[in-house]
């Protein structure tokens, strides 16, 4: 991601610094499922740059072209110059927050996400009544049902909610007296949907002798709100994440999280949010938190002996793995080998054709609004999946896993997606029932 953090606002001199060269058309995202101009990396910043002359009016129409980006990065990944594009998207889009305002269910979704107590409750009606809104059963047959994915009855593959949140299953203090202490940042998909990720997740860090601590206090990431524009919500969450987070940092040695868009957002996103608005302070308080900040994969792969550990398994399982890299981790951290490294000990992975390409998430408004662009996007990635040959597809993102694992539900692959945190605890278990 670019460091142009201090020209965010200058929409002007990031087009000017456009050389429309065209590489950023070839990845782009939303131009390979609508291939116009106007919606390609330098499309958006030239209507942006006109949007600060005053030549552009935010209408509905600008507001329909800007709200269509993936925010992929693949754009800032290539461009010579780094022109930081996904930035000034997702300052635009504050903009649009502003003079349009954010659809009602989106504020009530920001709300839940600004308080942790009412989204428990929500998601304990949520489980409680899931049967009115899903089904468990498809014309895909036992593949979904082998899954235990709900789908909704227009035929869109959901995660399932699961009875007790991963925050709320476990106490604060896991396997005390560990021989080094780390803390889990879980993020709400991981707490509320796929909890085995986090339940892995434990297990691995027991088996590595490591004492867990679980903050409670923990508030989501932000990022869903950031994506769409609510900078309140943003603004709301990192501070009180920020001062939780500074009451224990000095007590651990590193805070891990299996999510690679939660990584990216707190790692890189939130000191960028603050230099934009001018909070120094807070962008610097951001800043300090960094260092003790890694997604899971990465903390295990380079500061502990997983891999040797794996290595010495004599475990090879028969299915295939191939491995997807979700946007907010290759092009945002960098991380794309080390979870390759650790599952590769006891698996087979069979790369596709672009493991690099986006699933097509999107974030909040493209799964909502601009649904049929997110499935435009998700087909070619199901078909890649498909012709890898491998029966597991595996990423550390659970915007990924939800994104994916509709799209192969939805084009009728069957390929069965895990959390390569699950896939390694798997492999310690096996080991231990020998």
């Amino acid at each position: 991601m670019s460091n142009q953090a201090e020209d965010i606002f200058n929409f002007t001199a990031t087009s000017d610094e456009c050389i429309k060269c065209g590489k950023c058309i070839p990845v782009c995202t939303i131009h390979n499922v609508n291939a116009d101009e106007v919606t390609s990396p330098r499309g958006f910043i030239d209507l942006l740059g006109e949007y600060q002359r005053g030549n552009l009016d935010l209408d509905k129409q600008a507001k329909d072209i800007f709200e269509s980006c993936f925010l992929c990065t693949n754009c800032v990944d290539v461009c010579p110059n780094s022109l930081p594009t996904d930035m000034v998207i997702e300052e635009v889009r504050a903009d649009i927050a502003d003079k349009y305002g954010i659809a009602w269910f989106k504020r009530a979704f920001f709300t839940l996400l600004r308080y942790r107590w009412l989204m428990d409750i929500m998601m304990k009606l949520g489980f409680v009544f899931k049967t009115c809104g899903f089904k468990q059963e498809s014309k895909a047959g036992g593949m979904r049902a082998r899954f235990n994915l709900p789908i909704l009855k227009a035929d869109r593959l959901l995660p399932s909610l699961s009875k007790t949140s991963f925050l709320n299953k476990y106490p604060s203090t896991i396997n005390r007296d560990g021989a080094r202490r780390v803390a889990i940042f879980i993020g709400c998909l991981a707490n509320y949907n796929y909890t085995g990720i986090g339940d892995s997740l434990v297990d691995v860090l027991k088996e590595l002798n490591i004492e867990i601590f679980i903050p409670k206090k923990q508030k989501c990431c932000s990022a869903p709100a950031y994506f769409t524009g609510d900078f309140y919500t943003v603004e709301t969450l990192t501070k009180q994440n920020i001062e939780y987070f500074e009451s224990f940092f000095e007590d651990i040695e590193a805070m891990i999280i299996p999510e690679a868009t939660c990584s990216a957002m707190i790692k890189h996103d939130w000191e960028i949010f603050f230099k934009n608005r001018g909070m120094d302070d807070w962008a610097a308080r951001a800043k300090k938190l960094n260092k003790k900040i890694f997604m899971a994969t990465e903390w295990l792969y380079k500061e502990t002996e997983l891999k040797a550990i794996l290595d010495e398994r004599d475990i090879r399982f028969e299915e295939s793995i191939t491995y997807h890299d979700a946007c907010h981790a290759k092009k945002v951290q960098g991380i794309e080998r080390e979870p390759r490294e650790l599952l590769k000990s006891n698996y087979e992975i069979k790369e596709m054709s672009d493991p690099n390409r986006c699933c097509g998430f999107g974030g909040v408004t493209i799964q909502s609004e601009k649904f049929h662009l997110a499935q435009a996007a998700g087909k070619p990635k199901a078909a890649m999946i498909e012709q890898s040959g491998a029966q597991i597809v595996s990423a550390e993102c659970s915007a990924c896993r939800m994104q994916i694992s509709n799209s192969l539900y939805q084009n009728g692959v069957d390929v069965e997606f895990k959390n390569p945190i699950e896939l390694i605890d798997k492999a310690l278990k096996e080991r231990k029932s020998d």
